[in-house]
């Protein structure tokens, strides 16, 4: 987590102590425009599963807060929590640290402080992250996750997950990787389990526990780990999980 982040999340709590249904906010408008195609899953505190990895469209919405109506740019990961949110997934509490509106330019200091009913609590609450790194911008800052004019594109992963902040920025998110995404039934399969800091930087994860179909093992010093692949064919799911880390989002792979 930044410190400009930090600092807004310890504001929220010490100035704002209110509750998600007295904060104001709304739900996303039905109504959205189109907007690039993004992988988004939620992981909250102790790394339970809120919202399964899925696709989504980072489309630009309409978002109430505090009886206003703030418009959010497409391509942002505050989108991204709206499209969960008109699919169905959990919802959202947000404050307002500028003046929102109708336009997207003034919606870079809305701060999400609650998601799935976890409130932010001290220096830990809620970030996210774009293919593995940190954002350094608010989460509906048109500007985009790092501040550059870049936004979300199609194809790209946004994680928002529960940060247990330390000196040394959020635990580590993880990522796995197989050495081929198809493989022949009853075959061995090697994997590899990485986890990301706050930049992006990856790390071997040593004592990580893998799943494909019904078989597991857990991750060696250099994060690889060897599993069976399922006697029957299909597409199954690869994740990767170790206690104090956030899981990884899944790999596909098919069994022929």
């Amino acid at each position: 987590m930044s410190v400009r982040r930090a600092a807004l999340a310890t504001l929220a709590v010490a100035v704002f102590p209110l509750t998600a249904a007295q904060s104001g906010a709304r739900g996303p408008s039905a109504r959205a425009s189109s907007g690039p195609g993004v992988q988004a899953m939620i992981a909250g505190y102790g790394g339970s599963i809120l919202y399964q990895a899925r696709t989504v469209s980072a489309a630009a919405s309409t978002i109430y807060v505090h009886g206003r109506s703030c418009a959010i740019a497409a391509g942002t990961p505050l989108a991204v929590l709206a499209a969960v949110r008109r699919a169905g997934g959990p919802g959202f509490a947000v404050r307002d640290y500028g003046h929102c509106g109708g336009s997207p330019a003034n919606s870079a200091q809305l701060f999400v402080y609650s998601l799935g009913g976890e409130t932010n609590r001290g220096q830990n609450g809620w970030e996210y992250k774009v293919e593995g790194a940190s954002g350094t911008t608010g989460a509906g800052d048109p500007s985009g996750p790092r501040g550059d004019g870049r936004r979300l594109r199609s194809g790209e992963r946004v994680l928002w997950f529960w940060c247990e902040a330390t000196a040394g920025g959020c635990q580590h998110t993880l990522e796995v990787s197989a050495q081929s995404t198809t493989v022949a039934r009853g075959r061995w399969l090697t994997v590899t389990v990485a986890g990301s800091d706050n930049e992006g930087a990856r790390h071997p994860v040593a004592g990580a526990i893998v799943t494909l179909g019904t078989d597991f093992a857990s991750t060696d010093a250099r994060g690889r780990a060897t599993l069976i692949a399922p006697a029957s064919g299909g597409s199954y799911q690869l994740t990767a999980t170790r206690r104090g880390l956030v899981p990884s989002f899944p790999e596909t792979i098919v069994v022929r």
